[in-house]
């Protein structure tokens, strides 16, 4: 196995990962987190209700406590964290995790399973969170 191979398995070995669902979408603890770039956006769309942060700076607008954070969560919700096939997703999940977000984790198969899985998606034109 390579580095990142080993370090993919370590941070998914302490994740909860999420499997596609609708269910998802009427969950009121749940905060569902795109940070796929603009053109994977703009070509294949977007999770209804998910919020868009630029990965650069998910970890400043995801602090439970910092002064940078968006509004509408707390360090109980559970954050899924979306990217195209959920690689970027689950190591952006453990970084959250250290910074107090216990409930952060991945999307298993990324954006590309949920809407291989017929679940819905709107237009990929939302401005990201920067």
């Amino acid at each position: 196995m390579s580095a990142i191979d080993d370090i993919l398995a370590t941070a998914r070995a302490g994740l909860d990962r999420t499997e596609p669902s609708a269910d998802l979408l009427d969950d009121p603890n749940t905060l569902i987190v795109d940070i796929r770039p603009a053109h994977n956006r703009a070509a294949e769309g977007e999770i209804p209700g998910s919020v868009v942060i630029e990965r650069i700076v998910l970890e400043w607008r995801l602090d439970p406590s910092g002064d940078h954070r968006i509004e509408g969560f707390d360090a109980g919700t559970r954050v899924v964290v979306v990217c195209n096939e959920s690689y970027a997703a689950s190591l952006a999940a453990r970084d959250l995790q250290a910074v107090g977000l216990r409930n952060a984790t991945d999307l298993v198969g990324g954006f590309r399973a949920w809407k291989a899985a017929g679940l819905p998606t709107r237009p990929g034109t939302t401005t990201p969170i920067t």
